[in-house]
């Protein structure tokens, strides 16, 4: 019996792991061109920006509802709010504000979508240094 049932679950977890190799999901499925970014060594103070690209390499209209950031420092701008079709490109750029920041920064922008594909997240990394006054 047990022998039986340990059987059924190995050809059960087979199934549904070659099931879903090479298998491509219907629907929306935002892809990014680069996932993380390093801003490297920036003064405490400096604003930068990143611009994220990023495809519709799906079946359906993409649709970014939303784009959540891990602090307030970091603002989401440019993206549109428009269907992105199967195909298209397009883009969200990221503004990060190191002021009151120091060492080490890393961020977490999530995107809110339609998209069947879980990969929803980009990160950025800052170097944030110690401002250094004027010599008189």
């Amino acid at each position: 019996m047990i022998r039986g049932f340990l059987a059924g679950l190995c050809v059960l977890a087979a199934t549904l792991g070659f099931g879903q190799s090479g298998e491509v999901l219907p629907g929306p499925i935002l892809t990014w061109e680069e996932k993380r970014y390093d801003f490297g060594d920036v003064v405490q103070g400096d604003r930068v920006e990143h611009t994220f690209r990023f495809t519709n390499t799906g079946t359906a209209a993409l649709l970014i509802t939303n784009v959540e950031v891990s602090c307030g420092c970091t603002t989401p701008k440019g993206w549109t709010r428009d269907p992105i079709q199967p195909g298209e490109r397009s883009e969200l750029t990221i503004a990060f504000d190191s002021a009151g920041k120091n060492g080490k920064q890393i961020k977490v922008v999530t995107v809110v979508s339609n998209s069947v594909a879980v990969d929803n997240k980009i990160t950025f990394t800052a170097n944030v240094l110690p401002k250094v006054p004027p010599q008189p």
